[in-house]
């Protein structure tokens, strides 16, 4: 049957004609798509570090709050596994649920045939739907908190019952244990509160600040751990908006990356959207709603990248766009009602393509079916690759014994990689000027007066002694280890042993 055939159409519109269903649907061969994607490739390098410094429980860590660490140390206690599959179980369950959030959300501000069409899009979008939706990263939390905490604020103006304020506090203190943007999200619903004539008495009443105690107790534990650690997280991430050289064209880089994550023809009707909600103003309260929600990130991250010393993140303003997908699935409903049938062919072409790409990925990462050109350092796919045969490389030269105190690496994204690897067997250090959680996890003074391996990928000998040659009485160049993916060689991996650690770094 082709998109054009009237059964194909009728098959469809019965589907459709039954949201609740069509959402279960969705939410089941998604989970089963997301599943079979996490288990065919291996952890990225943000997953490796998460993974690796979750080992050791803490109130919260140097790059992010700490619940996307919480929920993959308690899986692994649960499980007794750190197979990829068994770590990405809590973050494809969290986007199961997302999903049927965006789905309620839609339907209270609008309609279910909104919110089913709000949750379609919402998967098909790349950053949403896969990255989010599967990996071990702090973003699969707070997606599923900013919904929660949106829709219970919705469910709390409407009804007026403190359950739903009670709702908001959890949720938005969960959100703010996932990553700190979420204080952006937080801003717009205050801009709402500020802003809509019809529920600005809500600032005179307690149970708006009744739930902002509930975030602020949850998030305590972030406050207590950054006071114990000089607030060296929020240094970290506060530094990433300094600087003092204007790049004009930034924000509009910044944009196009949002375009690219989304995917263009999705990116593009949210973005009108919400433009028109903006024009529109307090007067259409659920338009304007989502709009302070979702503005907020989206011209935050815009504006910073104007003279942020650091590169912004395309996906940094995903939050806010995650907010505006009710106002695509109404525009979509709305279409449909007037006949337009051409977006359903619209979003199956997406969801297709969107599918065959990222299982064409996870194929490429699990088996290397590209040409022997693709097998080398270069490949954007070994970011996915574990480091596996580095391990048993290492194993099999008898340099993983009890001589070996630890092993060292210079980049903090080398040092989860190859912790990841080595399962928690050795300490893993971090020598660079840019340890993240490593400068904090572990002592790299108990380990003065030994020698150390040091694994430096893509760094020569000259390199090597440039950096930490200080550090170490001497520096012993060994044979290469080598990165093998797909049963074919793709990196070389530099190995060096530093004999008698003299001054371990700050």
């Amino acid at each position: 049957m082709t998109s054009g055939d009237p059964r194909t159409s009728r098959i469809a519109g019965r589907w459709l004609a039954a949201p609740r269903s069509a959402l279960l649907l969705l939410i089941v061969l998604g989970t089963a798509l997301r599943l079979v994607f996490a288990s065919a490739m291996g952890l990225g390098i943000d997953e490796s570090y998460t993974v690796a410094t979750a080992r050791h429980l803490a109130l919260s860590y140097y790059d992010h709050p700490p619940l996307s660490w919480w929920l993959t140390w308690g899986t692994v206690q649960l499980f007794g596994s750190e197979d990829a599959i068994v770590v990405r179980l809590p973050f494809i369950a969290l986007f199961a649920l997302s999903t049927w959030l965006m789905y309620l959300l839609g339907e209270a501000l609008f309609s279910a045939r909104t919110g089913l069409w709000a949750a379609i899009a919402f998967n098909c979008a790349p950053v949403f739907g896969v990255t989010s939706a599967s990996w071990v990263l702090p973003d699969g939390p707070l997606i599923c908190a900013m919904l929660a905490a949106t829709l219970c604020l919705v469910r709390a103006m409407s009804s007026e019952q403190w359950r739903w304020w009670i709702g908001v506090g959890i949720c938005t203190g969960l959100a703010l244990l996932s990553k700190y943007s979420a204080v952006l999200g937080i801003a717009g619903a205050g801009l709402y509160l500020l802003t809509q004539p019809g529920d600005r008495r809500w600032l005179l009443r307690a149970e708006p600040y009744a739930a902002a105690l509930i975030a602020l107790a949850l998030f305590s534990p972030v406050l207590i751990w950054n006071a114990q650690h000089d607030w060296v997280s929020f240094a970290f991430q506060g530094g990433r908006a300094a600087g003092v050289q204007i790049r004009p064209t930034a924000p509009f880089v910044t944009l196009a990356g949002g375009a690219l994550y989304l995917l263009p023809w999705i990116w593009l009707p949210i973005l009108l959207l919400l433009i028109k909600a903006a024009k529109s103003g307090p007067a259409r309260s659920a338009e304007w709603l989502l709009c302070c929600i979702g503005a907020v990130p989206i011209v935050f991250f815009s504006l910073i990248s104007l003279w942020a010393r650091g590169r912004v993140a395309f996906h940094w303003a995903a939050p806010g766009y995650l907010v505006l997908f009710p106002l695509l699935g109404h525009a979509i409903a709305e279409r449909l009602q007037h006949g337009d049938r051409r977006v359903r062919a619209w979003f199956a072409g997406t969801a297709i393509l969107v599918v065959v790409i990222f299982l064409a990925v996870a194929a490429e990462i699990r088996w290397s079916w590209l040409p022997d050109s693709f097998a080398s350092a270069k490949n954007p796919a070994l970011a996915a690759v574990d480091w596996t045969s580095v391990r048993t490389q290492l194993a099999e030269r008898g340099l993983l014994d009890a001589e070996t105190p630890a092993v060292a690496t210079l980049r903090w994204h080398d040092a989860g990689k190859l912790d990841y690897a080595l399962r928690g067997s050795v300490p893993v250090i971090c020598l660079g000027n840019d340890p993240r959680q490593y400068g904090i996890a572990e002592d790299a003074s108990r380990f003065r007066g030994h020698d150390l391996l040091i694994v430096a990928p893509r760094m020569t000998p000259a390199e090597i002694e440039s950096r930490v040659g200080s550090m170490f009485a001497k520096i012993e160049t060994l044979p290469p280890l080598t990165l093998v993916h797909g049963g074919r060689v793709a990196m070389s991996i530099p190995l060096f042993r530093g004999e008698n650690l003299l001054r371990p770094p700050n």
